[in-house]
């Protein structure tokens, strides 16, 4: 799929409201209702939230993620492992460099965290409308959770038949969600022109001036607004980034619309039950229906949106090492962006309703949303503060200091959230941290462990059994990490065993810092009847092994690869160990033909 020309200047925008803005394009169904229930809705207060809501949206979306994040990328992609990846490169090895690696972990599990709220709080908020319908007014909030779980599952269930045959109504359907965000804004505007002014913002500096503190912590209300703000960066490999910045202008102003129109509502009318609603039940009660159903809608593209996502990170977490392998379907035949991961989708949607059980209501989800938020924000920004001091766009530094500081005033207002909930998001977000952390430390202690042969000493003893002549007609495969290093089971097939193939290929892939791109080596004659074999390929590649193999020549008798069978006391090892045990090995997760595999185990002391 190229980016640019191929799709047109509307198509673009179109394809990227279905698939990016989903997320910030539902805030507006909860962000002043969940606000004007914490504070009075007099005229000062209101125009002073209005112009940092804006403001909020002008420096974090627009500045942070529009402009400085989405001028970095790899090949296109976007994201906290590729803010990473262009670090690593200019810095000197070091303490800096874990650091780095520290953070983007940080950031990846934040992320994935943020997966599981993002997906509870928007399809409730927009269930809990169906309490405005005449005759529904009774409905139990248990029969609320019961429909928005219903949603959620049928939601999940699809996943594995691939987005790419839904998204294409996505776009369609989020263009009618903002032009209904924007009319309704619009009609309550004329109600009261003078909203407009909420603009300025001086209206914000002065909302600080009256409130002093308690306006810090309404900060961690008005965060609600941007969330999904991230989603543009993470999302720039699947549509360019033209598309994303155009569609975001035109939300921009569909979103900046709905918020000042809500405004004018509030100041008519008072704070209700649920502003946005409300404003729309009162201008048309024929729509409020059909409104309501357009809401449900699009707070499944949003959720939809987020899932992909959450696939999108972990599969780029497999291919660069931190996370375990598991079993990835590809769904589509021509988008290598579309994948599913079955064992992810069915945890997110356990966890997802779990959520909605835990907390019953939207606003009490929102009470703890924004801390994942704002911790991811941060993240990026001072990533991206330290790539541009070491680059030619020096001049950026202050701009993207100025919005980390901003990040980090939302981060600190949202700590009051811990004790309201907000502890979940960190409990959420300590699910991939530990796995991370755990996965990354055993397999390093394990290859530590593993003692492997370099391959001159192993040359030496090959050579000499070689050299009988008693060798298996075929070829034999041994799959190792790299081939210069010999890991102990191939030494324990080969020179304890005998088990030499007249030809034996010694196949390493390695996973490339770029996210796309495909090269095979083949190393003859390293020894007699021995070759080497390497595939280097981007994170992001999906390929086939059997077919670059034949086009190179190697016709397979066998393949042999390792299992490790870890005895140890220590307790981070024993999880390592199961996490081993319950993910396919290196072998499945390539699909390779089981009829030709021969796994040999070896047994480690951790």
């Amino acid at each position: 799929m190229k980016h640019g020309g191929t799709d047109s200047f509307w198509g673009g925008i179109v394809k990227s409201m279905g698939l990016v803005f989903g997320d910030i394009g539902t805030s507006p169904i909860y962000t002043l209702t969940v606000i004007f229930a914490l504070t009075k809705p007099t005229e000062a207060n209101v125009f002073g939230i209005l112009s940092l809501v804006v403001w909020t949206l002008i420096i974090i979306v627009t500045v942070e993620y529009s402009w400085l994040a989405m001028s970095l990328g790899r090949k296109g992609e976007g994201g906290t492992i590729v803010l990473k990846e262009i670090l690593i490169r200019l810095l000197k090895p070091g303490r800096q460099i874990a650091l780095v690696g520290a953070l983007s972990i940080l950031g990846v599990s934040l992320l994935l965290g943020d997966g599981v709220i993002t997906p509870a709080i928007s399809i409730l908020s927009a269930v809990e409308g169906l309490v405005l319908i005449p005759g529904l007014e009774s409905l139990q909030q248990g029969t609320l959770i019961l429909i928005a779980a219903v949603i959620a599952v049928v939601l999940f269930i699809f996943q594995f038949k691939g987005t790419d045959k839904v998204a294409k109504a996505f776009g369609p359907l989020m263009v009618l969600w903002f032009a209904a965000l924007t009319v309704s804004g619009l009609v309550s505007i004329v109600s009261l022109p003078d909203i407009v002014k909420a603009v300025s913002p001086h209206y914000a500096i002065r909302f600080f001036m009256d409130n002093g503190l308690s306006a810090f912590f309404v900060l961690s209300e008005v965060i609600l607004c941007a969330t999904g703000g991230e989603a543009l960066y993470a999302d720039m490999g699947h549509l360019g980034r033209r598309p994303i910045i155009r569609a975001w202008y035109v939300v921009f102003a569909a979103l900046v619309i709905s918020y000042l129109g809500q405004g004018a509502y509030v100041l008519g009318h008072g704070a209700g039950k649920n502003l946005l609603f409300g404003m729309v039940l009162g201008e048309a009660p024929m729509l409020y229906i059909p409104f309501l159903l357009l809401t449900v809608v699009a707070t499944i593209i949003a959720s939809q949106a987020l899932i992909s996502g959450v696939f999108s990170i972990v599969y780029q977490g497999i291919t660069t090492r931190i996370m375990p392998l598991m079993k990835i379907d590809y769904t589509s035949s021509h988008m290598k962006s579309q994948i599913y991961i079955g064992s992810v989708n069915w945890f997110l949607m356990c966890l997802v309703i779990f959520i909605m059980l835990i907390f019953r209501k939207s606003e009490n989800l929102a009470a703890a949303y924004g801390l994942a938020v704002t911790g991811t924000m941060t993240i990026t920004g001072i990533m991206m503060t330290m790539i541009f001091a070491r680059t030619t766009k020096k001049w950026k530094v202050p701009i993207a200091l100025i919005v980390t500081l901003v990040d980090f005033v939302f981060l600190v207002s949202n700590l009051n959230k811990l004790p309201h909930g907000g502890y979940w998001s960190l409990i959420l977000a300590s699910v991939p941290l530990v796995t991370i952390m755990i996965w990354t430390r055993g397999q390093r202690a394990l290859y530590r462990a593993l003692k492997p042969l370099d391959i001159d000493t192993f040359s030496l003893s090959y050579q000499q059994i070689y050299g009988k002549g008693k060798n298996i007609p075929g070829t034999g495969l041994f799959f190792t990490r790299e081939w210069q290093v010999i890991p102990p089971y191939v030494v324990h097939c080969v020179i304890r065993s005998n088990i030499i193939y007249e030809r034996n290929v010694l196949i390493s892939i390695v996973r490339t810092d770029e996210p796309f791109g495909l090269k095979s080596h083949l190393i003859t004659e390293i020894g007699p009847g021995l070759d080497a074999f390497e595939i280097r390929a981007g994170y992001k590649e999906i390929f086939d092994i059997e077919k670059i193999l034949k086009h190179n020549g190697i016709q397979i008798k066998v393949i042999f690869y390792g299992i490790e069978d870890i005895s140890t006391a220590n307790p981070a090892w024993k999880v390592f160990s199961t996490i081993k045990k319950l993910t396919p090995n290196f072998v499945q997760f390539n699909k390779l033909p089981p009829s030709k595999l021969q796994g040999v185990v070896t047994r480690v002391e951790m």
